[in-house]
């Protein structure tokens, strides 16, 4: 049976990350790709100019269109921007039985616009946590949802990965792309404890999508019946090489997109 994953998320016109990014994704990871779209961005390299948002209805009409057809493996859930697309979105994965749920909790671009309305976090915390096989937040993320100083060793990371997990999510992986040092290192605890996950951390400005890349290469893994832990392991290679060779590319004037195709082209 073919793999098939779906993104629930923003579309990013520049084509870095969002929607973009994760359909990019799955192709290069050997997955066919659906989307629900929740928001278009007026952005680039330089940064987000504009958002307009799908009324919550209509995401749920695509959910209802895409889940009622397609034999989904696995979702990715992105940029949701309102409490009532957040609600929608939980009522639709519930409706068709969606249990294998990557949730990264977009909250602001890797440019320092912000992406998700304040009062938006607390219905993250209520109605998608709770249904998330795993939750990938980054540093300041992490911080945000759990309402805690920006975690600068790892045991902050790993108090604030358990209180995420007590909102209800079987996983989270902590992502250590904003932290310092040679390595980036994420962290990922599950019911068998913590797995530390580490990288060199590279050097160079075309970072825009590492998020998006790896919470949709995550979902790839889950859509292909990987376990989870093999998921995210295959996930952070792959944007680690990502990173490496997006130096290649000359896209944008801003932070320029991780090299997708980077094994073909």
């Amino acid at each position: 049976m073919t793999a098939i994953a779906v993104t629930i998320a923003g579309s990013d016109s520049g084509g870095g990350a969002g929607i973009q990014a994760d359909l990019k994704t799955f192709s290069a990871l050997g997955v066919y790709g659906a989307s629900v779209v929740t928001a278009l961005t007026a952005q680039n390299t330089l940064g987000v100019q504009a958002i307009h948002d799908v009324p919550a209805a209509f995401v749920a009409a695509q959910m209802d269109s895409v889940f009622s057809d397609l034999a989904v493996g696995a979702v990715k859930i992105g940029m949701l921007s309102q409490a009532a697309v957040i609600a929608a979105v939980a009522e639709g994965l519930d409706r068709h039985g969606i249990r294998q749920v990557v949730l990264d909790p977009v909250m602001v671009a890797t440019s320092g616009d912000r992406l998700l309305a304040p009062d938006a976090v607390e219905a993250l915390r209520r109605h998608l946590i709770p249904r998330a096989r795993v939750v990938t937040p980054n540093l300041p993320e992490a911080a945000a949802l759990t309402e805690r100083p920006i975690a600068t060793s790892e045991a902050e990371v790993k108090a604030q990965a358990d209180a995420i997990r007590a909102l209800g999510a079987a996983a989270v992986l902590v992502k250590g792309g904003h932290g310092e040092g040679p390595e980036s290192t994420d962290l990922l605890l599950t019911d068998s404890g913590f797995h530390a996950l580490r990288a060199p951390r590279l050097p160079g400005r075309n970072t825009h999508g590492t998020g998006c890349t790896l919470s949709s290469a995550i979902a790839a893994g889950l859509a292909k019946g990987l376990p989870l832990l093999q998921a995210v392991e295959d996930a952070k290679i792959y944007v680690t090489d990502a990173i490496a060779a997006a130096d290649k590319l000359s896209i944008g004037r801003g932070h320029g997109p991780v090299h997708h195709f980077h094994r073909w082209w």
